[in-house]
């Protein structure tokens, strides 16, 4: 399948006319015809119920829905791509654990959208700390957001801040009456996460529990922050998050605060040794300005 197919099909469904849609191309009706039967033949079903008058099947208003939001996201990304390459605008990869979008994460991606005083096309990329570092050595991001330290030489780390952790546990649990402390927690059952890739923010975890001479019992690994919470509440156990997750409201679960005073968790800044480049000098400024003093 070919772009030209996609934009054909496009047009020949706004008008429902070949005659009408080869003039609107610049091409004659039979090659049109073919490049529909093709496009046809490729997706095994028929797109057009060839009567009079002419008519799209319920499979091919499907395609011409989603072609026609996947040709305008394309004609978004030529447009870009060429502003970025004469220099009229700057594009900024950002990969993000998900429970850092409570802290200072939220802010700073309204204000690179500002376009004050650069204009900058973001890409936001949800990934563990490991994949940042992965994505940042590949070019793919120029800046990360996670939770574990990485020891790479290709990579400079920064601690933005340290959020205290809390307990997350199902609604009218006898341990929300807290605060508690880390050996108490240790006999329920865990919600642990993210599952994959290791390390990550559940062996930060699991090491702060062993610190205390205790281990615990994982009755769940997940992938995602959303889906931990979630298990929570349905009472299948209990798990540690960043404090600023509190932001969530949810009937199903609550948090309560832990004794230990080194139950924290780091937000960490990740990026490639001697990057300079304006995009991400301005991010700096920014992640500066907004830190507490």
């Amino acid at each position: 399948m070919e772009l030209r197919h996609l934009r054909y099909f496009q047009v020949l469904a706004q008008t429902l006319n070949f005659t009408r849609a080869a003039e609107l191309l610049h091409i004659a009706q039979p090659p049109l015809s073919r490049q529909i039967q093709q496009l046809e033949d490729e997706l095994g079903v028929l797109l057009l119920e060839r009567g009079r008058p002419l008519k799209l099947t319920d499979a091919g208003r499907f395609f011409h829905e989603h072609s026609t939001a996947l040709l305008e996201q394309l004609a978004k990304v030529c447009d870009n791509t060429k502003r970025i390459g004469l220099g009229e605008k700057t594009w900024l990869g950002i990969g993000f654990a998900p429970s850092t979008l409570y802290g200072v994460l939220p802010e700073l991606i309204r204000r690179l959208r500002s376009g004050e005083p650069l204009e900058l096309e973001l890409g936001l990329s949800e990934m563990t700390t490991l994949q940042q570092v992965q994505a940042l050595k590949a070019g793919r991001i120029d800046i990360g957001f996670g939770r574990i330290r990485i020891d790479d030489p290709a990579i400079i780390q920064t601690v933005l801040t340290e959020d205290r952790l809390v307990a997350a546990l199902p609604a009218g649990h006898p341990l929300l009456a807290g605060p508690i402390s880390l050996r108490q927690l240790a006999k329920e059952p865990f919600v642990l996460y993210p599952g994959n890739p290791r390390p990550s923010y559940a062996d930060h975890v699991i090491a702060l529990f062993e610190s205390y001479g205790v281990s615990i019992y994982v009755a769940q690994w997940t992938n995602e922050l959303q889906t931990a919470i979630g298990l929570v509440g349905a009472g299948i156990g209990v798990t540690l998050v960043p404090a600023s997750v509190q932001l969530l409201h949810r009937d199903d679960i609550g948090f309560t605060p832990l004794l230990e005073d080194n139950a924290t968790s780091p937000i960490i800044l990740s990026r490639r040794v001697g990057d300079v480049t304006p995009g991400l000098n301005h991010c700096l400024k920014i992640i500066d300005e907004l830190l507490p003093r």
